[in-house]
């Protein structure tokens, strides 16, 4: 709507029907009829008038039904006339008809369909998917699942450059089980526990006990993957893989634990403690008298040490004996 019409519609003077001519004229009173800020009451009954007469000097008949004089409304002190509100008002109609261009349009419901493309934030467990915690089930497995399971790990980073998983060797139901803390080189390549020069020296000590590889004894280690430069592996590596190692311990339900190297020994104790502290006494994992001794590779560098691990496999067949109920 015009500002003009406008005007007239709020004073009550809007024309029902105006032939084309005297348009212009009604224009122009409706200009003069705005721009009056005070004495609304005279000006009303002026303004019929006013327009008749612009209308018959253009020489068209008027047809305008002139409506009765308005009294003006009584207002509170200091509030403003009709023309100061339809000044207001018209400004805001027309803004509301056509928005600035710098004002933002309102919101649609397509402004908001952005959301439903966000994805969903990224949790912390969900970080590393395939080396996240042990399955449930690997406590249930027999060995043929188990040595499976092994087989095709890859809940850690250590499986991307492994040779063969060593998964341990020897009798399934022996008293005696030997843990070492991971496979090295020769251990990656052929996929079995101690092999090589410290294979050999593990074999002597074994035999110095009247006992065999494969005969009531079982060699595993804590770490199936060897890691990379032989370094130790890391703590999230052997948490990743200690399930594993229990579900071994509880297969083969051996009366004595040897925990060959300080790794291993720290590993299976959950302990910081040097060899030195660890050695000369009995610890347990998992229900099963534990015994520290040294690896047979640190023997190889230091045989002044091998009257002390001779010392430990000593302390361990004793308490294996007891175990048994002092069978030889």
């Amino acid at each position: 709507m015009a500002l003009d019409e406008y005007a007239l519609e709020e004073l009550g003077l809007a024309p029902r029907w105006v032939r084309k001519g005297a348009a212009a004229a009604v224009e122009s009173v409706a200009v003069e009829a705005v721009s009056v800020g005070t004495g609304v009451a005279s000006h009303v009954t002026e303004v019929a008038p006013s327009a008749e007469a612009a209308v018959a000097r253009a020489g068209v008949p008027p047809q305008v039904e002139a409506p009765a004089p308005a009294r003006a409304p009584q207002r509170e002190p200091g509030a403003a006339s009709p023309p100061d509100e339809a000044r207001r008002a018209a400004p805001s109609e027309a803004k509301r008809a056509q928005p600035d261009a710098d004002e933002p349009p309102p919101f649609t419901e397509d402004d908001f369909a952005w959301f439903d493309s966000v994805a969903e934030p990224v949790l912390p467990q969900d970080i590393d998917a395939p080396a996240r915690a042990p399955r449930d089930d690997i406590a249930t497995l027999d060995w043929d699942a188990l040595a499976e399971r092994v087989k095709s790990c890859e809940r850690c980073r250590l499986c991307e450059k492994r040779t063969n998983t060593v998964f341990g060797v020897g009798d399934r139901e022996a008293d005696w089980m030997l843990i070492g803390e991971a496979p090295g080189e020769n251990e990656d390549r052929q996929g079995e526990p101690f092999v090589g020069q410290a294979g050999k020296l593990l074999d002597n000590m074994l035999h110095a006990l009247t006992l065999a590889r494969g005969e009531n004894v079982y060699i595993a280690n804590v770490i199936k993957c060897r890691p990379p430069g032989n370094r130790n592996p890391e703590p999230d590596e052997v948490a990743r893989c200690e399930p594993y190692l229990q579900r071994q311990v509880a297969l083969v339900k051996p009366k004595i634990i040897v925990a060959l190297g300080r790794f291993a020994a720290q590993s299976l104790l959950k302990t910081d403690g040097s060899i030195a502290s660890l050695r000369g006494r009995v610890h347990e994992y998992e229900g099963v008298p534990v015994i520290v001794t040294y690896h047979p590779a640190y023997l190889l560098r230091s045989l002044h040490d091998k009257s002390k691990a001779w010392a430990d496999l000593c302390l361990a067949r004793d308490t294996w004996r007891k175990a048994a109920g002092g069978e030889s």
